[in-house]
């Protein structure tokens, strides 16, 4: 019966430095990657702007709905295998800039991705920032330690590179 009550204290204790961790880290954070695609920039903007061809390359991304447009902006819900993500596009600056926005109020995490798209010589890049916030402690641990800030931006940056059946190149 003790190391019932061990183990207790041990997940206790976790939880414990899980939620003192996740409160001391900041609610704010500023990840950035870059992708070098052997396309030219209009290319990757007809690509990152195609929202309903997203779902046959985009790892994770199982369907789009379209939404009525606001302020003259394209507005879409992601579905994805954490849930839905209404996105607002927030400006657009073909072929080189675009910010989008997760809309939905009622989660513990938000913020922007922008998408800045330069010609290089042989082709172009795309960066992506996400400037995000976590409001969940627990969240905050997560995705510091567990998932990393630039996770999904990486994830993105090689369905990218699959579609056009290039090798990925990601970095700073």
């Amino acid at each position: 019966m003790k190391w019932i009550l061990w183990i207790f204290l041990a997940l206790a204790a976790v939880v414990i430095v899980v939620l003192v961790i996740g409160w001391l880290l900041p609610k704010d954070h500023v990840a950035t990657r870059v992708g070098r695609y052997r396309q030219p920039p209009e290319k990757i903007w007809v690509a990152i702007t195609d929202v309903d061809g997203m779902p046959s390359w985009r790892e994770g991304l199982k369907g789009v709905k379209r939404l009525p447009d606001r302020n003259g902006l394209p507005v879409h819900v992601e579905s994805t295998g954490a849930g839905d993500l209404e996105m607002q596009t927030e400006e657009m600056t073909p072929p080189r800039k675009l910010v989008n926005r997760i809309a939905n109020t009622n989660l513990p995490f938000g913020g922007t991705w922008t998408f800045e798209i330069a010609p290089a010589a042989d082709g172009a890049t795309l960066r992506i920032t996400e400037n995000g916030y976590v409001t969940n402690p627990v969240f905050r641990f997560v995705s510091r330690f567990v998932l990393g800030y630039t996770g999904e931006i990486e994830k993105y940056l090689r369905s990218l590179s699959e579609k056009f059946g290039e090798t990925p190149q990601i970095g700073e």
